[in-house]
C-alpha cells in the first residue's frame, strides 16, 4: 500500500515506471506535440471517383460493336467525356477501329486504347462526323475552311516522300482513309427545361444528331440545338446514355448550313500513340485543314467535270 500511494506522489516518475500497476505508454511513432504524426484509420471507404472527367458506370448495359466487318454484342461496363469501356467477346489489337452503336442512328468511331481480358477501352474520334453524301460532305467542309480559315488558301502541299513500290498500294490507301477525316470539331448550346447546357457534336446528319453533354436529359423530350450564328434545330431526345445523348431533328436539316454556325475547333492531326502501343496508328492520321481544302476542291472539279 506504501508503494501504491508513494508512486502517485509527483516527481517519482522512477517509481512510477517501475510499478506494474501503471504501465508505460509506447509512442508508436508519435512525435511530442505534433498531431499530424498520429496515424488515423480512414473511417468508411471512398465514395467518388476522384480520376479526370466524369464516367458514368453502367449496370447491364447491352449495346452494338463493329470490328472486322462484324456486327456483336458488348457489354456498355462505363462512359467517360472520350470514350468508353466495353466487355466483349473477341480480341481486337490496339488501335483498331470499332464503331459503337449506343442507340438508334450513327455510330460513334471509336480506337482501341487499351485491352485487359476481355475488357476493352475505346477512345472516340475527336472531330464531329459529318453524315451524307461524300461529294456534299466535301462542300460543306471546303465552304467552312473558306470562311474560317482563309489563310490556307496559301498553304501548298507538302511533297510525296518516296516509297518502294512494294509499299505504294497500302501507303495509297493509308492515306485515303486519312484524307476521309477531318480536324474539325463543332460545339453548341442545347435549350432544355428553361436551361442552356454545352454540348459538342459527335456526329450529325440530316435528320439527327448525337451530342455529348454532362447533363443527361429524358427520353422523348423537346429540346432546341443552338449552333450559334442563328443556326438552331428542334430534336426530339431519342435515347440518352450517360453523357451521350441521340437527338431527332423535327425537320431536315440542310447540312451546307453548318458552314453558317458558330466557327469550329481544330484538333490535333494525330491521335497520342499508347506507350505500350507497337501496332501502326492506321485510325490516328487525320487530314490538315490544308489537306482538307484542297480535297475538297479536287473533288468538286471533278463533280462538275462529271
Amino acid at each position: 500500500m506504501n508503494k501504491f500511494r508513494s508512486s502517485l506522489i509527483p516527481g517519482r516518475e522512477q517509481a512510477a515506471s517501475a510499478n506494474p500497476l501503471i504501465r508505460g505508454k509506447s509512442t508508436r511513432g508519435v512525435e511530442s506535440d505534433n498531431l499530424t504524426s498520429i496515424p488515423i484509420d480512414r473511417a468508411e471507404a471512398r465514395t467518388a471517383d476522384h480520376r479526370e472527367g466524369d464516367r458514368h458506370r453502367l449496370s447491364e448495359e447491352l449495346v452494338k460493336v463493329d470490328h472486322n466487318g462484324r456486327s456483336s454484342d458488348a457489354e456498355l461496363i462505363n462512359l467517360s467525356g472520350g470514350g468508353a469501356m466495353v466487355r466483349v467477346t473477341f480480341m481486337p489489337r490496339l488501335w483498331d477501329r470499332v464503331d459503337l452503336h449506343l442507340g438508334n442512328g450513327s455510330p460513334i468511331e471509336c480506337a482501341v486504347r487499351w485491352v485487359r481480358g476481355d475488357r476493352v477501352g475505346l477512345e472516340f474520334a475527336h472531330e464531329t462526323k459529318i453524315e451524307g453524301d461524300a461529294a456534299k460532305r466535301d462542300a460543306v467542309l471546303l465552304d467552312v475552311i473558306q470562311r474560317t480559315f482563309a489563310s490556307v488558301e496559301a498553304i501548298p502541299a507538302p511533297p510525296a516522300p518516296e516509297r518502294a513500290s512494294h509499299e505504294t498500294a497500302e501507303s495509297d490507301e493509308e492515306s485515303r482513309r486519312g484524307d476521309r477525316r477531318h480536324p474539325l470539331i463543332w460545339t453548341g448550346q442545347l435549350l432544355y427545361n428553361h436551361d442552356m447546357h454545352p454540348v459538342r457534336l459527335r456526329n450529325i446528319s440530316s435528320s439527327g444528331a448525337l451530342v455529348e453533354c454532362a447533363h443527361s436529359f429524358p427520353e422523348g423530350v423537346e429540346i432546341m440545338l443552338d449552333l450559334g450564328a442563328g443556326v438552331q434545330l428542334f430534336a426530339t431526345v431519342s435515347w440518352c446514355r450517360g453523357d451521350q445523348s441521340g437527338l431527332a431533328f423535327t425537320e431536315a436539316f440542310d447540312l451546307s448550313r453548318l458552314a453558317e454556325a458558330r466557327a469550329p475547333e481544330v484538333t490535333p492531326q494525330r491521335w497520342v500513340r499508347p506507350a505500350s502501343s507497337t501496332t501502326p496508328p492506321t485510325m490516328a492520321r487525320r487530314g490538315t485543314v490544308s489537306g482538307i481544302a484542297r480535297r475538297s476542291r479536287s473533288s468538286a472539279r471533278t463533280s462538275k467535270a462529271s
